[in-house]
C-alpha cells in the first residue's frame, strides 16, 4: 500500500475516532460512541505500521502533516464549516513539511 494511501486512511480512522469522543464530550453523543470511536482508533495505529519511513518517528512526523491538512478537509466534509485561507495555508505547508520529511535527502535509509 503506497504511503499517501496509508496516510489518508489513517487520518480518516484518527479523526473518526476523536471525533466519536468529541462527540460525546461536546455534542452530547451517547457514550456507545466511543465503541467504534475505540475500533478507529486502533485501526489508525496499526495503518501507521504500514509506512513505507525507514523508523517509526519519521513515519509518525510525516503523518503529521498529513492529518493537518486531512482535518481541515474534514471540517468542510463533516462538520460543514468553510475553512478559512489561513486554514489553506497551514495545511499545505504541513503536507509540504510532512513530503521534506519522508522524502528528503537521505530519509529513508
Amino acid at each position: 500500500m503506497g504511503t499517501a494511501l496509508v496516510y489518508s486512511a489513517a487520518a480518516l480512522a484518527e479523526i473518526g475516532g476523536c471525533f466519536a469522543f468529541w462527540g460525546w464530550r461536546r455534542l452530547g453523543w451517547s457514550a456507545w460512541a466511543l465503541l467504534p470511536g475505540l475500533a478507529s482508533l486502533a485501526l489508525f495505529a496499526w495503518l501507521l505500521t504500514l509506512s513505507e519511513a525507514s523508523g517509526a518517528g519519521r513515519a509518525f512526523a510525516a503523518y503529521g502533516g498529513v492529518y493537518v491538512a486531512a482535518s481541515i478537509a474534514w471540517l468542510l466534509a463533516v462538520e460543514g464549516r468553510m475553512p478559512d485561507r489561513w486554514d489553506l495555508v497551514g495545511g499545505a505547508l504541513c503536507l509540504l513539511g510532512a513530503g521534506v520529511v519522508l522524502w528528503g535527502g537521505g530519509a529513508n535509509r
